[in-house]
């Protein structure tokens, strides 16, 4: 059976539509079993497409997010998944609130501090910065889908 992973930031436009096309990519090409998806846990952007500034600089390393689409979380998806990796502490805190018992608040994570980055814990959001934020976020969250990737071929997720 696939492995189920969600990641989540407050808008589903910047942080983790990035996450979900990365990860994509990465799991076709390592030959992973595992279903990637995203959300916000805000309703702000539902239906659309990711930031402009984040699709060009993931144009710019060679990934396309062109297909993705923004949605907002639901409670169903602490059942339908089996990992949820969450950008920040606010949401954390947010998921936390909605999580109903154990199971479901065991799965939530911070991605970052999840997938062994040892010098930040949270992913900055790059909404109101320059670009410069933007292939921040673009290099933090490759090294982290790379990371998660290989716990995952290892077996240790």
């Amino acid at each position: 059976m696939a492995k189920r992973i969600l990641f989540v930031c407050l808008g589903n436009i910047c942080r983790s539509p990035l996450a979900e096309g990365l990860m994509l990519r990465l799991v076709r090409e390592n030959g992973l079993d595992v279903f990637v998806d995203s959300a916000g846990t805000a309703n702000y952007h539902v239906g659309e497409a990711p930031d402009a500034r984040t699709v060009k600089n993931a144009k710019k390393h060679g990934f396309d997010l062109s297909a993705l689409r923004a949605r907002q979380f639901d409670i169903k998806d602490f059942d339908q998944f089996d990992m949820i990796f969450v950008m920040d502490k606010n949401n954390y805190r947010d998921l936390m609130r909605l999580a109903e018992g154990k199971q479901q608040a065991e799965k939530v994570h911070l991605f970052l501090e999840f997938t062994g980055n040892t010098s930040e814990h949270e992913m900055p959001d790059p909404y109101y910065g320059a670009e410069a934020h933007f292939e921040n976020v673009f290099q933090l969250t490759l090294k982290a889908c790379e990371n998660l990737c290989e716990l995952i071929k290892s077996h240790r997720i």
